[in-house]
């Protein structure tokens, strides 16, 4: 299985230990993030992996070589002359997905106990253009979901704003937030070139809402840490990452 990491971020909420390492090189509990995410990847079967980078991109291209890519295929996607965000990092890969066959994406500062493999599997049993891994999260910004799980927009309960535009019916969809972690078809590389080099990911999936193809997946034990804030950083360093997970 095949799989890709965002790690081309700016990691511009760590700073300043981002002023000289990139976001995925940040140790936690001994190991860089990058670290933590390709081991997960790999034990749950996922033994083909690209990774983005534009951020000291040399840095992270040394870590992979350094470990001898960690006894798997991985190669890089070079976003070093223009971070293309995340639709755009995604379709920037299609060369790399040349198997016809669904692929999972994973951002780098994103550690949880979620089973990727049942991600996976359930993607392909249900044949949909994408699934996301969301989760019930203190946020004001919402992807909405019907009772099939299927995505019908977005709102952002601060300012009242929706996608698509006008959507009033919110109230009876779930309010889900993305974890970060998603399965794509290979079809949406072609669908994506409408969509520019440069675009985010969930412009995307938004296009789609009420069609049925964007599907939402929350497990019911689901544990999760964004690493994004260093004040994050502290506390796992502190009281560990079995608190968190």
């Amino acid at each position: 299985m095949k799989a890709l990491i965002f790690a081309a971020g700016l990691g511009t909420r760590l700073k300043p230990i981002t002023d000289t390492i990139p976001k995925a090189l940040v140790p936690v509990m001994g190991k860089p993030l990058l670290e933590h995410i390709i081991l997960k990847l790999k034990k749950e079967g996922f033994d083909e992996i690209i990774v983005n980078v534009h951020h000291f991109p040399d840095q992270i291209i040394d870590f992979i070589q350094s470990n001898d890519a960690f006894g798997i295929r991985i190669a890089i996607s070079d976003e070093r002359d223009e971070l293309l965000d995340t639709g755009g990092g995604i379709s920037n890969t299609a060369w790399f997905f040349d198997d016809n066959q669904p692929f999972l994406v994973h951002n780098v500062d994103i550690i949880s106990n979620a089973n990727l493999k049942k991600l996976y599997d359930m993607h392909v049993h249900a044949g949909k253009l994408a699934t996301l891994l969301v989760s019930e999260r203190n946020t004001f910004r919402h992807l909405l979901f019907d009772e099939q799980n299927c995505l019908q927009g977005w709102i952002n309960e601060k300012t009242g704003e929706t996608k698509p535009a006008g959507l009033t019916a919110y109230a009876a969809f779930k309010k889900l937030a993305f974890s970060g972690i998603q399965v794509l078809n290979p079809e949406v590389f072609h669908l994506m070139k409408d969509f520019g080099r440069r675009f985010p990911v969930m412009d995307f999936y938004l296009s789609f809402a009420g069609t049925g193809q964007i599907a939402g997946y929350t497990p019911s034990d689901l544990k999760m840490i964004d690493i994004g804030k260093t004040d994050v950083l502290e506390g796992i360093a502190k009281n560990g990452l079995d608190n968190y997970l």
